[in-house]
């Protein structure tokens, strides 16, 4: 299982308002473009989006559907990249200070990444945990602020 942790200068509040926001998804998810709505409303559960997922030359459609949502502290979703298969990706967002602490915890579920999945898997998710959680505090920076009082 990878789990990443990260401290994010912003309060519990502005770091949900990003993740609520279903146009800013590819914004801080490493590989996606042209996130929008597919059905419900973000982030309610079932409520689910679309994108392109670009590899060099190569692109396919994903889909990401909520599983679990407890705003503005926690959002499971699962990711649905077509053949690859699919995979658990959860968020947790802890006041921690002014600030607020971020976990993401992903493993895949379903297909040939679930049947494959093992350590040498865990460390490239890792790689990329990394770049996830720098991109989501990028995009929490340069969104609007509320105010900063705890959620």
């Amino acid at each position: 299982m990878a789990v990443r942790h990260r401290l994010i200068e912003a309060t519990v509040a502005d770091v949900w308002r990003v993740l609520a926001d279903p146009s800013l998804y590819s914004d801080w998810v490493v590989g996606t473009s042209d996130s929008r709505p597919r059905r419900g409303t973000w982030p309610e559960v079932g409520a689910s989006l679309t994108y392109t997922l670009a590899l060099g030359r190569w692109s396919v459609q994903g889909r990401t559907i909520v599983r679990r949502c407890e705003a503005p502290h926690v959002l499971e979703l699962e990711a649905d990249s077509g053949w690859a298969g699919t995979a658990r990706i959860a968020l947790e967002v802890r006041q921690w200070g002014e600030n607020a602490l971020v976990k993401l915890d992903e493993h895949p579920l379903r297909g040939p990444a679930g049947k494959l999945h093992n350590a040498a898997v865990d460390a490239v998710i890792q790689l990329r945990h990394r770049s996830v959680l720098a991109r989501l505090a990028a995009t929490v920076e340069a969104s609007p602020k509320g105010t900063r009082e705890a959620v």
